[in-house]
């Protein structure tokens, strides 16, 4: 039914900047310097404020539930975020490309995602466009500064793509609820994406003096287990868990509390 593809959607949205945003506030009190400290901390939590404005939407839609309880009281194979959010932090480096590569991919979905015919949809996406245009800039700023930067920046930045880059490959390998969303023109067909989204990584990486990453990314398999992980249908690394476990503790261990 196009309701439970718009309720998927919209969570996939949801899950996505949550589960980044936690991992960016990881952060917070271990930047290197404490301006980039205070920035990523920002950046952590506008992607949270976004997630709120999904989880309302999508509680709506559902019925009976309330953001909270989409957000602490979900098991981990009902998240619908990619993979690359749910990564741990690694140094600066790998955070600051990580971020780099989920921030373009939001800049250019958000700026379709403008033109979906659900004006919930629609308007979460104009505000959040303005804060992640603003992502973009500072972890584009970070990733050309790295990659022409030191002998260790550069190597350090150059292992994290080595590391990295086969988990986008799932930001535009479509789910059913999001190629539904798509047909409906309510979410975003994914292969409008991927060409903006390549042109500004090798823009990015030329200023950097980084070689252009080569071949299609594929999507990484579980070792020894042969599934393949695909966070929007919720098979996930064992990583959301351990993040799920930490947030979602109070509200599991005192169910119904309130600030």
């Amino acid at each position: 039914m196009m309701q439970d593809s718009l309720i998927d959607y919209t969570l996939h949205l949801a899950d996505n900047s949550l589960i980044m945003g936690h991992r960016l506030s990881e952060w917070t009190g271990h930047g290197p310097i404490l301006e980039q400290d205070i920035a990523i901390s920002n950046i952590a939590l506008d992607l949270i404020g976004q997630s709120r404005n999904f989880y309302q939407y999508a509680a709506q839609l559902k019925g009976g539930v309330t953001e909270d309880d989409l957000a602490y009281l979900r098991d981990a194979t009902e998240f619908k975020n990619m993979l690359l959010a749910e990564l741990p932090n690694g140094d600066w480096a790998k955070t600051i490309l990580k971020l780099f590569f989920f921030s373009t991919y939001q800049y250019y979905l958000y700026q379709k995602l403008i033109g979906s015919t659900d004006t919930q949809l629609s308007a979460i996406a104009e505000k959040s466009l303005k804060e992640v245009t603003y992502h973009l800039r500072w972890s584009s700023e970070w990733v050309i500064r790295l990659g022409d930067g030191t002998e260790e920046s550069k190597k350090r930045i150059e292992k994290a793509l080595e590391e990295l880059w086969d988990y986008t490959g799932e930001m535009f390998l479509p789910s059913e609820y999001e190629s539904e969303c798509a047909k409906n023109k309510i979410g975003v067909d994914l292969g409008f994406l991927k060409e903006d989204w390549m042109n500004k990584v090798i823009q990015i990486f030329a200023e950097a003096t980084l070689p252009s990453p080569k071949g299609e990314p594929v999507p990484t398999l579980r070792e020894g287990q042969g599934v393949r992980l695909n966070g929007k249908e919720g098979k996930h690394t064992e990583h959301l868990q351990e993040i799920l476990n930490d947030m979602q503790y109070l509200q599991r261990t005192y169910p119904g509390c309130e600030w």
